[in-house]
């Protein structure tokens, strides 16, 4: 009697057991049950608000090609994780949040592509009026500057003319062997031309060079053995000497000293005096 009454004892807290554990597991199957209809609520309205974002980026619209193109990655990128979200486990709450947080940069994004957008079209309303006063003030400006025109060519070439170098004073004299002038042709050693560069604040400073070409009583063009070429107002010629100052537009007093191969005869010689720009101008002399 003792064994039947331990074995009775045993049944019945086997009995209670399957009880208790008949009710954690109905338990445990509710809630579970509870859990997973609340993940797929949640899934449900995740993929609600990813359609709406779409929507969203369908709505924005921009003359901006770049603009056009990066909302395009954009609407594409929203497509993918609408897809993915679909194909996504209800029970699969990590990957579940993780949309949630791609979502909520995804709409960081969007709300900075609206900011973008706005200022675009401010600043293309403001370009237009912007446009329309420039259109107008060009107008203006362009009355004024046919108006101006004539008047500025005119002192433009008064100024180029300012600029030019010129000269005073020019002379052609002989010099004898011991450095004092003469007119005696026996005498003459050399010709001196003496000339003054004038004073111009405009014109332009520097190493300039001076060029003379001395002609003899029959008109032809004397030189030294070494015949130089030179450019005056773009024309090339034949020098008879030359000499280099530095002028930095004050008044610059030189002379140019031409020797020849030969005697000097009797006649009348001539000096024409030349810069880079142009004639500076003549002198002549009379050698008895």
């Amino acid at each position: 009697m003792e064994q039947v009454e331990k074995l009775r004892k045993i049944m019945i807290g086997l009995a209670m057991l399957a009880v208790i554990l008949l009710g954690a597991l109905a338990y445990i199957w509710v809630n579970n049950n509870k859990i997973v209809n609340q993940l797929k609520v949640e899934k449900a309205d995740l993929t609600e608000q990813m359609v709406a974002l779409r929507a969203d980026y369908d709505s924005l619209y921009t003359n901006s090609t770049l603009l056009t193109d990066s909302l395009a990655v954009e609407r594409e990128k929203v497509d993918q994780m609408i897809e993915r979200l679909k194909k996504t486990e209800a029970t699969n709450r990590a990957q579940i949040r993780k949309y949630e947080n791609e979502l909520g940069t995804m709409r960081s994004i969007m709300k900075h592509y609206i900011v973008q957008i706005d200022s675009l079209n401010n600043l293309n309303n403001t370009l237009r009026q912007e446009t329309a006063d420039a259109k107008k003030e060009a107008a203006d400006s362009r009355k004024k500057y046919n108006e101006l025109r004539e008047t500025t060519d005119k002192y433009e070439k008064q100024v180029e003319k300012g600029s030019v170098l010129k000269a005073r004073g020019i002379t052609l004299v002989g010099i004898n062997g011991s450095g004092s002038t003469t007119d005696r042709s026996s005498r003459v050693v050399k010709l001196r031309t003496d000339l003054s560069l004038v004073e111009n604040a405009i014109a332009k400073t520097g190493a300039r060079r001076i060029y003379i070409r001395v002609k003899g009583p029959d008109g032809i063009l004397m030189t030294g053995s070494d015949q130089k070429m030179f450019t005056s107002g773009g024309e090339q010629m034949v020098c008879s000497a030359s000499r280099e100052v530095d002028y930095q537009g004050s008044e610059v007093e030189m002379s140019i000293y031409f020797a020849g191969d030969g005697a000097f005869t009797k006649g009348t010689y001539s000096v024409d005096v030349y810069s880079a720009d142009g004639k500076l101008g003549s002198a002549d002399l009379i050698l008895r």
